[in-house]
């Protein structure tokens, strides 16, 4: 229960990093990619986020700190309304209580494997290239789409990647544990960041037209989902109750997406072509939407 403990504040404060983070890297696309403090803002909120993340792997399940990313949104309702002056609305909260309810029912059925969380070198080699072949696809269809859908597809790969180099932190630090630094394989930790550089790279390009909402987003669920499925195979992670707890965890894992693509939908930022907001404060999309 204490390691849970340590996995829950260790993954909450990572998340509060990659939101400041997600918000650096839009600002930095805004501005073409230029300007040599908002590259290191973004990069230090980042390796922050990433520091915080790979010890609290060290304390809970793929599954359960991957998931627990997802309230990098939650912290954008305040981002939204410092940055936008936007009220944060009922049902704008409503999704993060979604949010939340789903992730407190994956970790309250979440179960750490028996055995360490080791990979071979051969294990590894498989697990990357399906990785970089799955990463690889993305990418390309992105750069045949528009601006919106691109930033999607690119997001979704940044997911991937930054998924899987989770689960490979999680290899690298239970081999530390279990044999030492010798025991790490050195094509395994390159691999890791490789993964965290491509998917930093990839998130930062797909902002670049799509603004905050929808790339992160589609990070948030891309993450979480990617890593819990890799953790389940490689780990033999499971959840209680057997196949039930599986069932209960996928509908708990829908139940926290729609919660996410909420609130991606309602700290967006307004238009530039549209009123910033109506006369209540609250953001206004076409149509009546929010």
């Amino acid at each position: 229960m204490a390691s849970l403990g340590w996995a829950v504040v260790l993954s909450v404060l990572s998340a509060a990093s990659y939101a400041a983070a997600a918000v650096a890297q839009e600002r930095l696309a805004e501005h073409g990619q230029r300007g040599l403090s908002r590259w290191a803002a973004a990069l230090l909120l980042t390796a922050g986020g990433v520091g915080l993340h790979v010890v609290a792997l060290d304390f809970g399940t793929v599954a359960v700190v991957q998931a627990l990313g997802t309230l990098t949104l939650l912290f954008a309702l305040p981002i939204a309304r410092l940055r936008y002056g936007v009220r944060i609305s009922a049902a704008a909260w409503a999704d993060a209580m979604l949010t939340v309810a789903g992730l407190a029912v994956i970790m309250s059925l979440s179960v750490e494997s028996g055995r360490p969380a080791l990979l071979t070198t051969a294990e590894g080699r498989e697990l990357s290239l399906i990785t970089v072949g799955a990463v690889g696809v993305l990418t390309l269809l992105a750069w045949r789409c528009g601006p919106r859908m691109r930033g999607v597809l690119l997001a979704a790969a940044a997911g991937t990647a930054f998924g899987i180099s989770s689960v490979l932190s999680k290899a690298v630090i239970g081999a530390v544990t279990d044999g030492g630094l010798r025991s790490v394989s050195t094509f395994v930790l390159a691999m890791v960041v490789l993964f965290a550089i491509c998917g930093y790279l990839l998130g930062q390009f797909s902002y670049r037209g799509a603004g905050l909402a929808a790339p992160l987003a589609t990070v948030s669920v891309s993450n979480p989902i990617v890593a819990a499925i890799a953790g389940v195979v490689v780990f033999d992670e499971a959840f209680r109750s057997g196949t039930v707890g599986v069932v209960v965890v996928a509908a708990a894992a829908l139940v926290m997406t729609a919660g996410v693509i909420g609130l991606a939908r309602r700290t967006a930022a307004p238009p530039a072509a549209q009123p910033s907001a109506t006369p209540s404060g609250e953001l206004s999309q076409p149509g009546g939407q929010r």
